[in-house]
């Protein structure tokens, strides 16, 4: 019924940027955050940036100030803007999103399918 849908990903050096986006369509009668987590090799998957309805935002101290999260509620829209990006952020970005179906009728959490961010040094 929901579907989210990641753009954007792809191959950085060091010190550069890249813009993810991600769409998300269906059913939807509400949403109530939509927000960006990160899987490196290895590691557990870790919340990057959040947008809370409205625009509370909220950051991991790792990528406080290089990062910045921007949604467009019309569009049901999230967009990571990552700039001065290291080697160590370097995983496959998820998007996530809480939402309310017209079905449902309460808040779950759907899973974009992630895009790769690869930064070399």
């Amino acid at each position: 019924q929901v579907q989210l849908v990641e753009s954007g990903g792809g191959l950085a050096q060091s010190g550069e940027s890249l813009r993810l986006s991600c769409a998300a369509s269906g059913s939807i009668a509400s949403v109530y955050a939509m927000g960006w987590y990160r899987q490196a090799p290895g590691k557990q998957r870790e919340l990057v940036c959040a947008i809370i309805s409205g625009s509370s935002t909220n950051y991991a101290d790792s990528v406080k100030g290089r990062f910045t999260i921007s949604r467009d509620n019309a569009k049901n829209t999230v967009y990571l803007q990552m700039t001065s990006l290291k080697p160590e952020d370097t995983a496959v970005y998820y998007c996530n999103s809480r939402i309310m179906t017209y079905k449902s009728r309460s808040f779950s959490d759907y899973w974009g399918q992630g895009t790769q961010v690869t930064v070399s040094s």
